[in-house]
């Protein structure tokens, strides 16, 4: 895998028949047709969400007496806002009932505070990492290279009006590759994240909304997101009816021609608001970023540890005929 991740894009041509590309491009510029901030995304979105399906997160949640995975859940993603109170969590968070968030903070930060938290995500990240990779991989001059091209244009993010990528910018820098990687991942998902509800609140559509044209575009699930999130049965059936006056969902729970649009314009914006750290870093280095990521994406997608409907929406299929 050594080797692999040494491969730049201007290095893998794109000429194979089966992967349904243009003759003489690299996978590179076919990524960024779409856009280069969801060519990046599908690449450091599996990184970062290790922190919610390895079973080194859980372990470290236990070893600090957080009790039960949503608490767990809870305190490592929300630590780097401090002990705020769950109202700010809610908001920033976005998609979860609050009595959700009530369950699990601010008793979470009795059991430990948000500094060991930090520190103990760090830890579980990097042993996950080392785990899932191998100790060469996890080791190697590559990946330091990657974390280091991450952490630049995480840096470099723009955060007005984005608290979780503000708070998650704002951290040290980790000395471990392992933990400064995941990091720079986690910093560019939140500022993504902030953007994309900015952009769900600017068209009108509220947290169960926004999960009931999620789970109608195929995107995930719509009991799992549901359940997990805890909204009740009447909130997404009042939700459904809400987007079915709007004429964005048809009588049997799937998008009309104006929930597609819809969906697909809030995609496009979120994306385009997701550019910016990448201008930053330049074309040339995004592409050696992208190419040194995607086995890493690609090994937390052979792992099985991200569920099929996992409620990031984040498919194998993004990685097929690669």
């Amino acid at each position: 895998m050594t080797a692999v991740i040494a491969q730049s894009g201007a290095d893998r041509t794109a000429g194979r028949q089966d992967s349904g590309r243009a003759a003489g491009t690299t996978w590179w510029e076919d990524a960024v047709a779409g856009g280069t901030a969801r060519a990046m995304w599908e690449r450091y979105e599996p990184v970062h969400d290790l922190v919610y399906f390895a079973p080194e997160a859980r372990q470290a949640a236990d070893g600090l007496g957080l009790r039960g995975y949503w608490m767990g859940y809870m305190a490592l993603r929300a630590a780097p806002l401090g002990a705020v109170p769950p109202s700010v969590v809610t908001g920033s968070f976005f998609v979860f009932h609050p009595a959700r968030v009530r369950r699990a903070l601010p008793d979470a930060w009795e059991y430990a505070g948000p500094e060991a938290v930090l520190a103990a995500r760090w830890e579980a990240m990097d042993a996950a990492m080392t785990r899932l990779l191998g100790a060469d991989v996890a080791g190697s001059a590559e990946l330091a290279e990657a974390a280091d091209l991450a952490w630049e244009a995480a840096a470099a993010a723009d955060t007005a009006g984005r608290v979780l990528g503000a708070a998650n910018q704002a951290l040290e820098r980790p000395e471990l590759p392992t933990a400064r990687l995941w990091q720079a991942a986690t910093t560019l998902r939140e500022h993504r994240g902030d953007g994309h509800v900015a952009t769900l609140v600017s068209r009108g559509l509220g947290p169960v909304e926004a999960m009931v044209l999620k789970a109608a575009s195929g995107e995930s699930d719509g009991p799992f997101l549901r359940e997990t999130r805890k909204w009740e049965q009447a909130d997404w059936e009042a939700a459904g009816a809400g987007l079915r006056e709007r004429g964005l969902l048809a009588p049997d729970g799937t998008l009309t021609s104006a929930g597609a649009a819809l969906r697909a314009d809030v995609e496009t914006l979120t994306d385009a608001a997701a550019e910016q750290p990448w201008a930053a870093l330049g074309p040339d280095r995004t592409a050696r970023l992208a190419a040194l990521l995607e086995p890493l994406a690609r090994a937390v997608h052979a792992s099985g540890l991200l569920p099929a409907t996992n409620p990031v929406g984040l498919t194998r299929k993004q990685f097929a005929g690669r």
